[in-house]
């Protein structure tokens, strides 16, 4: 029997992409899934009936804090929420970043702050950091540095919050709608470079990472760590 069987998991992003991955797989194993996010109208449209959707702003403390009331209890939360910040340090403005480190690296400090009290001492939080952490490349410094703080927040919170287990997922280059907005040429010529020079010589897929997701919910040993599931990308 799944160690998440009729464990309630809490799982905040978009209706696609990772965020519908986990999700569905979490479901394949017994888990009972509440959705979140900033436009509840749109989870319901991809999620139908089937699952309660909640609304949550993770940048508002209130948000979460309402959402955490309703709740009530929860066992595992899983926050996939982020906001784009790519951009030259010469491009990016000082609202971009700000929005990237509000959603990405406060936003989990405010979940773990309303929602680990409700929680079991088996429970746990998994956040999502990113390959930019170990190897920023450029363009992407707002998100290499959002993800380094969620890294080292990963940790701070994994001692602070013991026993519950705070853990991250560190994706590569993956193939989500996160990708669309380059253009099909140029996105295709992205990812054929990658899987090029990848040791995986792929992209990843949303399924990759919601299996990595799985494994993290179950490891009831492992807590504080940011695991790259990046098919090699950062090695070369």
């Amino acid at each position: 029997m799944s160690t998440l069987t009729g464990k309630k998991i809490l799982v905040i992003g978009r209706g696609s992409g990772i965020a519908r991955a986990v999700v569905t797989a979490a479901q394949s194993e017994g888990a009972h899934v509440v959705v979140a996010g900033r436009d509840p109208h749109t989870l319901r449209e991809v999620y139908g009936a089937e699952l309660a959707v909640e609304p949550v702003d993770v940048t508002d403390e209130a948000s979460i804090a309402a959402l955490a009331e309703r709740l009530v209890t929860v066992d595992h939360v899983v926050t996939t929420a982020s906001a784009r910040a790519r951009g030259a340090v010469s491009e990016l403005a000082p609202e971009t970043v700000a929005l990237s480190f509000a959603t990405k690296a406060i936003g989990p400090i405010l979940l773990a702050k309303h929602l680990a009290p409700r929680m079991p001492e088996d429970g746990s939080f998994v956040l999502f950091s990113g390959a930019t952490a170990v190897r920023p490349t450029a363009g992407m410094l707002a998100v290499a540095g959002t993800n380094g703080a969620v890294d080292s927040i990963t940790k701070g919170l994994a001692v602070e919050l013991a026993p519950i287990r705070v853990n991250a997922i560190a994706p590569g280059t993956v193939d989500t709608g996160a990708y669309d907005g380059l253009g099909p040429e140029t996105k295709a010529a992205l990812f054929a470079a990658r899987s090029a020079t990848s040791p995986a010589r792929r992209v990843g897929t949303a399924d990759d990472i919601a299996q990595a997701v799985l494994f993290v919910l179950t490891a009831t040993f492992l807590t504080g760590v940011s695991i790259a599931v990046d098919g090699g990308e950062t090695l070369v």
